[in-house]
């Protein structure tokens, strides 16, 4: 083997889980011959000798707060080494590749930013590095001057490298009937066919999705069954995109981990449209469904594209009561378009629901991102929303036409983030409710908690947000 360039990949944050974003990488630079290394800073320090030794340092952005984060990491590694490579991966990496690259006065934040199928440009990176070639002759590789659009040639999925990560012990745990156990996390597909205008797998993927071979993902699941995982995380946008493929491969993870539980994300309508696929998905060991519930408005539901309604948000809730599995919802309570009243019916339909324990303080807070190139931006009437870019917080920023909103969002930010880990849900949501009603100016109904209280929904110990 030729003396290859030093890559050290970094991850910043993925929800509390052992990141895919390095383990997959990891696997097909090794399976093309080139030496990397992977450190997570969401549990390890940060790595300052081997940023020093880096040619190409390669950070994940898969979400908002990762991207964050990774900024903050390229600044310190640009400082240690300034004639390393810093290149961006990720859905966050593209939408927000103008700040990344243009210095503004300033040094550029990154030398090159790569989305969609990351892995095939990261490797043809590596190698022109290697041989002192320049980025602007690596197709699928943003540069300042150039934006290259994201990936979508289909990849031969490797089986995730995972041994040289830090274990599952540092990672998020899953909770069920007051036990605690390891969790483990893979993908079955990456993209969506959904279009979601908010959403940032939109602007990428264009509603285009990839499977990855069911074999791929159940030696994933075997490898991290290995390291102690009794429960398994499905983090696709939407499992259900090729509900064939998942059933297939939910049924092989049982035959061969009876005792193995998983859950996974899919839209209202995949719930609705798939029920006996959701009474098959449960006896073969799902225990909960996330989906994006998002709002109880009907304008903000239109606004957002969501495909769904009101009437069937509780339809689905009556689909998983009857096969037994719980939901997780999602929401974006704070829009542009959500009234205080809109912001009331939600905590009212959520009391109503009985879905309190399974709403963290964090899903009551969120407050809408719209990040460059986000599809929200293609409405008519953007102009009478939208404010000045904040390109170094990467969003559009926007004020809400009633000041009340923006003042109960900081409130209920406040709450959520004061709430302890272990926190009464019922605690936590009658305090949201308080300062909602507070802020309304009217006297919030009398809700007696319950005497009995129904056993906790199993969850994950990270609140998902983004």
């Amino acid at each position: 083997m030729n003396d290859m360039p030093e890559i050290l990949l970094l991850s910043c944050y993925e929800l509390g889980h052992q990141p895919v974003s390095l383990g997959w990488p990891l696997a097909a630079l090794a399976q093309a011959g080139l030496a990397a290394s992977a450190v997570d800073l969401s549990v390890d320090d940060f790595p300052a000798e081997a940023v020093r030794s880096a040619r190409l340092i390669a950070i994940a952005a898969p979400m908002h707060t990762a991207l964050r984060l990774g900024v903050d990491a390229a600044c310190r590694a640009r400082a240690l080494n300034p004639t390393a490579h810093i290149t961006f991966y990720g859905l966050y990496a593209w939408l927000n590749g103008d700040y990344l690259l243009h210095a503004n006065g300033e040094a550029a934040v990154a030398d090159s930013v790569i989305a969609g199928e990351y892995e095939g440009p990261l490797i043809a990176l590596a190698r022109a590095l290697d041989e002192g070639r320049s980025a602007a002759e690596v197709a699928g590789v943003s540069i300042p001057g150039r934006s290259a659009q994201p990936n979508l040639a289909r990849l031969s999925f490797p089986v995730p490298q995972r041994a040289s990560l830090p274990s599952l012990d540092k990672y998020a745990r899953y909770i069920a009937d007051d036990e605690s156990h390891l969790a483990g996390y893979v993908e079955a597909s990456r993209g969506c066919l959904h279009t979601c205008r908010h959403c940032p797998v939109v602007p990428v993927y264009n509603g285009r999705f990839f499977i990855v071979p069911a074999e791929t993902v159940l030696a994933d699941i075997r490898q991290q069954v290995a390291a102690g995982a009794r429960h398994i995380t499905f983090g696709d946008p939407d499992f259900l995109n090729g509900p064939g493929h998942a059933l297939k491969i939910a049924q092989a993870l049982h035959a061969e981990f009876p005792r193995l539980t998983f859950d996974f994300t899919t839209k209202v309508e995949h719930i609705l449209e798939h029920r006996e696929l959701m009474g098959q998905l449960g006896e073969a060991g799902a225990t909960f469904v996330v989906s994006a519930f998002e709002s109880t408005s009907a304008q903000v539901l239109a606004r957002l594209h969501k495909g769904h309604s009101v009437d069937q948000m509780e339809e689905a809730l009556a689909v998983l009561a009857e096969v037994g599995m719980a939901v997780q919802p999602t929401w974006v309570p704070f829009t542009p378009w959500t009234t205080l009243d809109d912001y009331l019916g939600m905590l009212a339909w959520i009391r109503s629901h009985g879905l309190i324990p399974a709403t963290p303080g964090v899903q009551m807070s969120i407050r809408l991102l719209v990040p460059p190139s986000s599809a929200l931006l293609d409405h008519p009437d953007v102009e009478s929303w939208r404010g000045e870019l904040d390109a170094a917080n990467f969003t559009w920023r926007w004020d809400h036409p009633d000041p009340r909103m923006d003042d109960l969002a900081r409130q209920v930010s406040r709450i959520a983030e004061d709430a302890e880990e272990d926190a009464d849900p019922w605690d936590v949501f009658a305090a949201v409710e308080g300062a909602a009603y507070a802020v309304a100016g009217r006297t919030p109904p009398v809700h007696p908690r319950p005497t009995f209280l129904p056993p906790s929904p199993p969850r994950l110990t990270e609140n998902w947000f983004c």
